[in-house]
């Protein structure tokens, strides 16, 4: 009689068991949530309006420091505004002196990649924003 009672009372448990299993396999589950998407990246093709030094920076530092960028990243940790062009501090000769000597993790600019004028262009881009 004993034996009877714990297999009933085993047979009882495992019914449970499988009514709380199959309650909670009712429920959806939600899809696990990856990474937001990154920003779609600037180019001359997104900004055909650009003036000059505007077109140098999309060329030539964009990749980096625009959205989704790796500079864009770093600068993120140091920096309340990480993107350049957003930046209200920078002045140009700030922007020439970085590019040229290299800061942080960004390598120094060598004039074979971009030319005193191209470089003074774009630093003037850059520091329309600066406060005086």
């Amino acid at each position: 009689m004993m034996r009877q009672g714990m297999i009933a009372l085993s047979g009882a448990a495992l019914i449970l068991a499988g009514a709380a299993c199959g309650r909670a396999s009712e429920a959806p589950t939600p899809a696990p949530k990856g990474p937001p998407p990154l920003p779609a990246p600037e180019t001359l093709s997104s900004r055909p309006q650009a003036a000059p030094g505007e077109k140098l920076y999309l060329e030539k530092c964009a990749m980096c420091h625009g959205p989704g960028g790796m500079g864009t990243g770093l600068l993120a940790r140091r920096t309340e505004q990480p993107l350049l062009e957003k930046r209200t501090d920078l002045t140009a000769d700030y922007v020439v002196q970085a590019a040229r000597m290299g800061i942080g993790n960004m390598p120094a600019i060598p004039r074979g990649e971009v030319s005193d004028a191209d470089l003074q262009l774009i630093a003037q881009h850059l520091a329309k924003g600066a406060k005086p």
